[in-house]
Parts: C-alpha cells; structure tokens; sequence
C-alpha cells in the first residue's frame, strides 16, 4: 500500500513537470493569443495520469500543473481571474478520470476501438471542464479585449474555443495513439 501511494505521489510530480515542458517549450507549444492560450501537448500527460489513477490522479496532476503556470509567468489580472484560469482550469482537466474504469475494462477486454472511444471521451471531459473555466474567467475579466459591439460571452467562447478546440483533438489522438500501443501504460 505504501511504495502504491509513493508511486502516485512519484507520478503526479513527474507528470505535471512534464505537462508545464511541453506548455513551455516553443517548437511543442503553438502560441494564439497575447493574453494567453496555446495549443500544446500540455495536456497529455494530464489525462494519462486520469486514466490511470481516476479522478485523483488527473485533479491533482492538474491543479500542480496550474500552480507551475502561475509560477512560470502566468497572465494574471487578480487573484479571482488567477483562480479560474489556472487552479481551477487546469485542475478540472482531471475530470477525464470519471471514465477510467470503463476504459481499463475496455483494455481488458482488449477491445481497441471501445478504447478509443472512452479516450476521447475522456479527453472531451477534461478539454470541455478546462473551457468553461477559461470561458468564464474571459467573461468576467477579458471584456475590455472584445471587439466593439462583440458581446463578451460571444468574444470569450471564440477565444477559448479557439485554442481548446484543437488542444482537445491533438490530446485525444496523441492518448488514443499511445495506449492503443502500449495499454500495458495504464496499469501501475
């Protein structure tokens, strides 16, 4: 039971690590947007740890993941906006991990495009949770940036949109590619 919680607590170091490096690193992160918002990889091994661990693994994964974004040079306006945008937003990617267990069963039975579909799903949760706090902050705190005459719901939802869009399809193929390979990588 011991060396089961020093290997999570191992993992969810290492993961988050990995997930700001490949936020960070130019040639792997695609900037859109002055105020913040790219499309990397960061999320990737966010949603591994879900998959593997569940819930806790994918939230805690992600909330340090947040933290390391605020400690890196985040854009923050407030404490309220640096809440939503990073703790909170990059915490909930972590809900990926509601669909752990119908995923490993999908392994066991080695039923690879039942997999993949729980995978996307998965992704879809974590991508579509991550938005609505980027949505929400942009609502309240990025007004002044619309456009004149743009309402801000709408400004906000093209914004976030348009980088968790495509986030959200490059982790679930990258997810989808790797555990199809080796579904040995969710078992710890």
């Amino acid at each position: 039971m011991r060396n089961r919680r020093v290997l999570f607590l191992v993992e969810v170091a290492i993961f988050s690590a990995l997930a700001l490096l490949l936020d960070i690193i130019p040639f792997l992160s695609f900037k859109l947007w002055a105020q913040g918002g790219s499309v990397s990889f960061a999320m990737v091994p966010v949603f591994i740890m879900a998959f593997r661990w569940g819930l806790k693994g994918g939230v805690t994964t992600g909330l340090l993941l947040g933290i390391y974004q605020i400690m890196t040079g985040a854009y923050i306006m407030t404490p309220l906006q640096a809440f939503l945008d990073y703790v909170v937003a990059f915490a909930v990617i972590g809900g990926a991990g509601l669909v752990a267990k119908p995923l490993w069963n999908a392994i066991k039975s080695k039923e690879s495009r039942r997999l993949v579909g729980w995978i996307i799903v998965g992704c879809l949760i974590g991508s579509v949770l991550r938005f609505f706090g980027h949505f929400f902050a942009g609502i309240v705190f990025y007004g002044e940036f619309a456009p004149e005459g743009q309402p801000v719901w709408l400004y906000s939802l093209v914004y976030n949109g348009g980088y968790m869009l495509p986030a959200f399809i490059l982790s679930s193929i990258v997810v989808s590619l790797l555990f199809v390979k080796r579904p040995k990588l969710l078992s710890h």
